[in-house]
């Protein structure tokens, strides 16, 4: 992913952070040569020796899966907030440009047993169940139902290396509080990127 220097963020605690409360991504590899994606949650874990991984499942129905490779390297795209910047708001005149936040996560893929995989959904239903008025559980649901998940193939992704850009206008520090009070007006996209903005304060 092109970074320029003053937009990539390295911070890799605050990296994982967000991939943990923005974990719906879209997985990328190559089916009869074209890049292939699928939109799935894309869960951070580690193994047990202390890797981090990012764990997901597809329908077998999808063709994706058929071109796993033990040795192929994925591409995982997360997307978080994002919103136009007027240059009006700007001091001196400049054109309009746009801010966001995206992290690209490479890595090799390695598709998991049955057993491995329904646990792996536990895990996920257990996550957002939490906010659930009335939260369900698998462990509540009955074989017949559970059966599904013949349907789908799981799969983790050995982490290799990750880009993140927060493009937060930090090449305009003289402008940011314009910025910042025009897009609390806005939108909720332009209200997270305020935010943003507000704990980067320079």
């Amino acid at each position: 992913m092109y970074t320029p220097q003053h937009y990539k963020n390295e911070n890799l605690s605050e990296i994982k952070e967000f991939l943990v409360n923005n974990s719906f991504g879209i997985l990328i590899n190559t089916v009869d040569s074209k890049p292939w994606a699928t939109h799935i949650p894309l869960e951070l874990d580690k193994t047990d020796d202390g890797k981090d991984i990012l764990v997901g499942h597809i329908a077998k129905a999808n063709p994706q899966w058929k071109h796993f490779s033990e040795n192929q390297e994925v591409l995982c795209i997360f997307n978080g907030p994002h919103s136009y910047i007027s240059s009006s708001w700007y001091k001196e005149e400049e054109v309009p440009t746009w801010n966001y936040i995206a992290v690209h996560v490479y890595g090799k893929l390695q598709i998991l047993s049955e057993e491995e995989t329904l646990a792996s959904m536990h895990k996920l239903v257990e996550k957002y169940e939490q906010g659930s008025k009335h939260p369900i559980s698998l462990k509540n649901m009955s074989p017949k139902t559970l059966r599904q998940v013949k349907g789908v193939v799981g799969f983790q992704i050995e982490i290799s290396d990750i880009q993140a850009t927060y493009k937060l206008s930090q090449t305009r520090t003289e402008d940011h509080a314009k910025i910042i009070s025009e897009l609390e007006e806005r939108d909720s996209g332009s209200k997270s990127i305020a935010l943003e903005m507000k704990h980067r304060k320079p």
